[in-house]
């Protein structure tokens, strides 16, 4: 997730809220993320879509979505980042933005111990830019991206099915 990335403004950025507020959403998972946390992270990311009442098919889209930008972070940006998601009564929000080490010197060039270098894609599968963002717009209900000095940062929401929501 470089500052390459084309800038959408279909959805807004989720705003602060206090904890518990439904304005923006009950938090429901916040996660440092790099590449050997990755399995973990679509673990925790499936489980809390699916806790949030979004079916199996549709869980499986937001962890798919989730890790394809985690993946970004990794192979294309800082190689760290920070996931997290949020529920409101109508929404599953999930925010995945890169953690810069540019301003701290004993983290600038430097990968985790247990953060071997990403193995270039397999040469039978052909590596077109765009494809992980192309999923995540295919799944997500809305997405922005938004890119600048500091990092980039997409938020996605997935809605939640109608015989989920309270009835008037």
């Amino acid at each position: 997730m470089c500052c390459a990335v084309p800038v959408s403004t279909d959805a807004p950025l989720v705003p602060p809220s206090r904890p518990g507020s439904e304005a923006g959403g009950r938090l429901v998972l916040d996660r440092e993320f790099w590449a050997a946390t990755l399995s973990a992270l679509r673990e925790a990311v499936l489980a809390a879509a699916a806790a949030a009442g979004l079916s199996r098919d549709r869980s499986i889209d937001v962890m798919l979505a989730a890790h394809e930008l985690a993946a970004n972070v990794i192979r294309h940006g800082s190689g760290r980042g920070r996931l997290s998601m949020r529920v409101t009564k109508r929404t599953v929000s999930c925010q995945v933005s890169e953690t810069l080490t540019a301003g701290v010197p004993e983290l600038a060039g430097q990968r985790q111990a247990d953060d071997p270098a990403v193995a270039p894609a397999p040469t039978s599968w052909p590596v077109e830019h765009g494809h992980g963002l192309w999923l995540v717009r295919k799944t997500a209900d809305q997405v922005q991206v938004t890119a600048g000095p500091f990092g980039s940062v997409v938020s996605m929401t997935f809605n939640l099915p109608a015989a989920t929501l309270p009835t008037a």
